[in-house]
């Protein structure tokens, strides 16, 4: 097996793991699923954007992109960016981006919802 082949299979499994989640947004009285990766096709605007030096687009782009239901649906479409942006608190999109990001945050609220 090629380590390209090595190296798709190993992002396949990682896909595989379903949906992580959730992280409670009361504020919003919602709660907020993601998948563990992305590709960088994926992730792409992102990237694009933080290259530009629009972190805080670049913020909200990651939300619209990761930001999924329990069954899998997109919480947000790219039209309400604007929205997002203009019309809601930063430090309650920063929370669950960080979340997500954050491996020891997202193992504690796992280990919470087993409990």
């Amino acid at each position: 097996m090629s380590v390209i082949d090595k190296a798709k299979a190993h992002f396949r499994e990682v896909l595989s793991q379903g949906l992580k989640g959730p992280i409670k947004v009361p504020e919003w009285d919602t709660e907020v699923w993601y998948k563990p990766a992305l590709s960088f096709h994926a992730e792409s605007k992102v990237i694009e954007l933080q290259q530009q030096g629009k972190t805080t687009e670049a913020l909200v782009e990651m939300l619209i992109i990761r930001a999924l239901d329990k069954n899998g649906t997109p919480l947000f479409n790219k039209a309400e960016k604007p929205e997002i942006m203009r019309e809601c608190d930063p430090s309650v999109v920063l929370r669950i981006i960080t979340e997500m990001n954050d491996p020891e945050v997202n193992a504690k609220v796992e280990e919470a919802i087993k409990n």
